[in-house]
């Protein structure tokens, strides 16, 4: 990847900071998480910070978007999500796919919660799970699939959710929809980059030929014939802005915002196929363990 600077990706807009304050006060009324994850960056889209605000919650994991990556990938990441005691779910909230799986094990969570509450000499009462995630992983489309109507606003890109608000689901189950929420400083501009090139945070934070470029490179060892047959010039002799550059002189009149363009909303959209930006990394034990 190229050398990025400390400030390719910055970006913390204000209903953000006010939506973190109020999900740190909301989550203390949940008791169940479901924790959306771009399935194409399963790492760079976990916030560090929202898992240390889950605390002892139970909490299911969501690999959305799910159908942008090779399933044999997405076999492992499952594989490597459980192999950490992880309840892990695929979903495409887009087409539903996966949704009634996560559902079915949100009424069991449910049934659960409310059996400890009997036990104790409290009366059962809808259990409150909240969904978040950072922007544009497809929160408020999985609320929507859940619930079976449209009752959370949603588009494809970030920040279009501005206020939390809790759903009811049914008589059991009240979810609560959130913004997408951003650390107040994205240090690592490695799992940053990434957030953007998947259209996971705005489009404000960044440079598009930057970001691009960044892209190619990324996309070069996974996808080379299909950049090539795609734009017309081979990546494995120019790369990065360079292969921008002509792939701009060939197909948009010099303009590299428009080829850079292009590249991201091809990428994001499904267009350059199934195509995973990360894999799980084999955990290795030390050869001379602690005694």
């Amino acid at each position: 990847m190229e050398n990025l600077t400390p400030h390719l990706i910055q970006w913390y807009p204000g209903h953000i900071a006010k939506a973190r304050r109020q999900l740190q006060e909301q989550l203390k009324q949940a008791d169940l998480v479901l924790e959306v994850l771009d399935a194409r960056i399963p790492q760079a889209s976990r916030h560090k910070e929202i898992r240390r605000l889950i605390g002892e919650r139970q909490c299911l994991v969501i690999l959305n978007k799910s159908d942008l990556i090779p399933a044999s990938l997405l076999r492992r990441w499952v594989d490597w999500f459980e192999a950490r005691g992880e309840q892990v779910f695929a979903t495409n909230s887009q087409d539903g796919e996966g949704v009634r799986a996560v559902l079915r094990a949100t009424q069991t969570k449910a049934a659960l919660v409310n059996e400890r509450r009997e036990r104790r000499g409290m009366r059962p009462r809808a259990v409150r799970a909240a969904v978040i995630g950072f922007p544009n992983v497809g929160k408020s489309a999985l609320i929507n699939r859940l619930v079976g109507k449209r009752v959370a606003e949603s588009a494809a890109k970030p920040g279009v959710t501005r206020q939390l608000r809790w759903v009811r689901i049914s008589e059991q189950i009240e979810l609560l929809d959130s913004p997408g929420i951003l650390p107040p400083r994205l240090e690592d501009q490695h799992s940053a980059v990434k957030l953007a090139i998947c259209d996971d945070i705005g489009q404000a934070a960044y440079t598009v030929t930057r970001v691009a470029a960044v892209a190619v490179e990324l996309l070069i060892p996974l996808i080379p014939e299909r950049l090539k047959e795609r734009f017309g010039v081979d990546p494995r002799v120019v790369q990065g802005e360079a292969w921008l550059a002509e792939v701009a002189d060939l197909k948009y009149h010099g303009s590299l915002d428009r080829a850079s363009e292009q590249l991201l909303v091809d990428f994001r959209h499904g267009q350059l196929g199934r195509v995973a930006l990360e894999i799980p990394m084999v955990e290795v034990a030390p050869e001379n363990p602690p005694a």
